[in-house]
């Protein structure tokens, strides 16, 4: 027997379908990076050695745990917009302006790459957006601020940590 494909009611919140594709697709980037910034942030909770491993590994613990609530969020923005939400390793390598890093760097070098990376990801949201505010899309707005806010504040204290070199 075959299944039959159900058809999804129409979207009319106020935002054209082109609109919510180009928000959908900004969102999509910054769920990538986001994802990327968790996995290296979780990556180095795990593997952080030296003299500030107790400090570091709280700290990142309390970053990955934020930024994996941010995930959902995001996705479930773009489940609101009417699009599917990302969610391989393949589409987020695709999307994410963000690099891994190879092997494991001393708790220094690890800042710095999460510096980076938070810098980004606040990078990504801020180009969406002019988007979402000219499509008179608050919601997103709010996500993306709300975004940037957490990623730049959390880059000010990562970079803080680094102040004496």
């Amino acid at each position: 027997m075959a299944s039959k494909k159900t058809k999804q009611a129409a979207i009319d919140i106020g935002i054209t379908e082109a609109d919510r594709r180009k928000i959908s697709q900004g969102l999509s980037a910054l769920l990538a990076d986001s994802y990327t910034l968790y996995l290296m942030t979780h990556n180095f909770h795990w593997n952080v050695t030296g003299p500030q491993f107790n400090s570091l590994h709280n700290m990142f613990m309390a970053q990955y745990t934020e930024q994996w609530t941010a995930l959902d969020l995001i996705a479930e923005r773009i489940r609101a917009l009417g699009f599917p939400a990302p969610g391989t390793y393949k589409e987020f390598v695709k999307l994410a302006s963000i690099q891994e890093v190879d092997g494991v760097p001393k708790a220094n070098d690890m800042i710095r790459h999460l510096v980076s990376a938070q810098e980004a990801t606040a990078r990504t949201a801020r180009k969406l957006f002019p988007i979402a505010d000219a499509a008179n899309d608050q919601p997103t707005a709010d996500v993306l601020t709300q975004r940037i806010d957490i990623h730049e504040k959390t880059a000010w204290m990562l970079r803080s940590l680094l102040a004496d070199e």
